[in-house]
Order: C-alpha cells, then sequence, then structure tokens
C-alpha cells in the first residue's frame, strides 16, 4: 500500500463493499472551477490534496472558495478526518485562512457520532482525542485485551497509535464474540507529505475479509457524510452539488453514487505525479471534470 498503483488495486479489490454507481463513460479537462460555475449551486470539498496538504493551505484555494461564495455558490467541505472533533475542523480550517464558517464542515466523524446508541464503546483514537464529544459511554482501547472483551461495540477514530498486535486483540476479540464495528474513516490511505498513511478503512476491510460480520463504514464514499450535506443544502437540486476531490474510490464514487457533479483534482493529492486517464479507464469510473488545482 505505498504506491498509487497498490492502492488502486486495494479499493479495487473492496469495490464490492461500496455504494454502486453509474458514472459517464468520459471526462472533460477545465481548468479552473470558474469554467463550470454556471453549472453548480454548490461545490463540496475534500480537504487534503485540494484545499491543503498538511497544515499548510494549497496556493489560490483560499481565494477559489471566496471567489465561489461572491457568485452566490454555496460552499461545504466534506472531510474523512475523523480524528479530532468539529470544532477541531473548525480550527484547522480557519488557521489554513479558508475563512470557513462552521455550518459548512461536515466530517465522517459527524455522521459516525449521530449514528451512535447508548452501548458501551470502545474507542480507537488518538491520545490527544478527549473523547468530549461522544455522548455515549466510552472506554479507550490500547493493549489491555480485558477492555477489548468488555465494550458492546467498536469506534474506529484514528490510526494514529494502532500497530497490528493491536489490530489482532481486535480481530481476536470479535471472534470471539461478534459485536458492531464503526469504521468512522472509510479511507485505506491518506497522503501525506512523506508517503501514505494506512488509515481505519485499511483495518475495516481487514476484519470484513476475515469474515467479522459488522463492520459499519462511514464518510466517504459511504451515504452518510453525502446526505447530511444534502440535508444542509435541503433546496438545492442533487444535480446542481459538484465535488471536488483527488481520490476517485472515495470522493468521485460516493458522489456520483447521489447523482452529483464531480471534479477529480489531480495535482496535489492522491494521483499527484499520475497519469490517472488508464486509472479511470480500468475502474470504469469517470468524474465529470477533472482538473489540476481548483
Amino acid at each position: 500500500m505505498d504506491t498509487v498503483a497498490t492502492i488502486f488495486d486495494r479499493y479495487e479489490a473492496v469495490r464490492h463493499r461500496l455504494p454502486m454507481v453509474h458514472s459517464p463513460t468520459r471526462t472533460r479537462e477545465i481548468s479552473s472551477l470558474h469554467d463550470i460555475a454556471a453549472q453548480a449551486d454548490a461545490f463540496v470539498f475534500d480537504a487534503y490534496g485540494v484545499l491543503n496538504i498538511g497544515e499548510a493551505a494549497i496556493p489560490g484555494a483560499a481565494q477559489r472558495l471566496r471567489e465561489l461564495r461572491e457568485i452566490g455558490c454555496q460552499i461545504r467541505i466534506l472531510s474523512n478526518a475523523a480524528s479530532y472533533t468539529h470544532a477541531g475542523a473548525m480550527t484547522k480550517f480557519q488557521n489554513l485562512g479558508m475563512g470557513v464558517r462552521d455550518h459548512e464542515i461536515i466530517t465522517s466523524r459527524d455522521a459516525t457520532l449521530a449514528h451512535l446508541d447508548d452501548r458501551l464503546w470502545g474507542c480507537i483514537a488518538a491520545p490527544q482525542d478527549n473523547l468530549s464529544d461522544i455522548s455515549a459511554p466510552t472506554r479507550r482501547l490500547v493493549d489491555d485485551p480485558i477492555s477489548y472483551d468488555q465494550v458492546e461495540g467498536f469506534v474506529f477514530l484514528s490510526t494514529e497509535v494502532w500497530s497490528l498486535d493491536r489490530q489482532a486483540l481486535l480481530e481476536t476479540a470479535l471472534l470471539k464474540r461478534p459485536r458492531p464495528v464503526i469504521i468512522a474513516n472509510a479511507d485505506l490511505v491518506a497522503p501525506r507529505e512523506h508517503g501514505f498513511s494506512l488509515e481505519p478503512g485499511y483495518f475495516g476491510h481487514q476484519l470484513a475479509d476475515r469474515g467479522i460480520p459488522d463492520v459499519r463504514f462511514f464518510g466517504k464514499p459511504f451515504p452518510a457524510v453525502y446526505e447530511m450535506v444534502e440535508a444542509s443544502l435541503s433546496n438545492l437540486s442533487r444535480h446542481r452539488i459538484v465535488m471536488c476531490g483527488d481520490t476517485l474510490h472515495t470522493d468521485i464514487l460516493g458522489a456520483a453514487a447521489r447523482d452529483w457533479q464531480t471534479v477529480l483534482v489531480e495535482q496535489d493529492g492522491l494521483f499527484c505525479g499520475q497519469d490517472t486517464s488508464a486509472y479511470l479507464s480500468q475502474a470504469t469510473l469517470f468524474p465529470t471534470w477533472r482538473l489540476s488545482r481548483i
């Protein structure tokens, strides 16, 4: 999982678990979102590879958001990041100079928390995550096998301190007594400044491959986050919503399954330095448009 080709192949291998989609049979290149602004009432943006790389904003991204607002387009940021709270997401994008408002950000963590019941959840989380936004009972999971046995379900928020040994503890506990596993970030990997990190979706699909029966995925490409965006844009036709993302099997596939229009952004994210044409043809998954940067 350290090259675009191996990541693409893994997404294709788990595609039977992803939403069904009928995409266009071709894609068109554009030079800027201004080229298609007349065909959109709302633009929805992935974060990494579209608006930012790590803690740095992509040049021109904040200005493009301002310009789209000025011509009357609604803006949403739709992120699979589940390792920090909604307030943390707000702070991040404010620090990036994006000028976003609270209602403009929707994350896979938001969708996950909206679907939790009041059972005792074992949480796989970053050490700095205090879990304060989770109203249900929680127990943080690390290396104690007894904790894995005692909880009534699992919420996978972050891989920051996850390991193969802890994955084995989780799998053993689930084979012993099946319980729901909530994967709060459906990404297999995330592009980083120095390579790719494995994300919760990678480990969730491993569990499903092992026959674990109740693995539930949240975030792109699964419906709940898109439904939250649509609910926040309830006066708009979904055909006038445009998703801008860097990942074919998450951003583009999930949006196309909702009948949104799509833009694959190529320069800075997953497909950085790649010719995407062969990947699009192999997946028979074509964004409405593609461009270098927004």
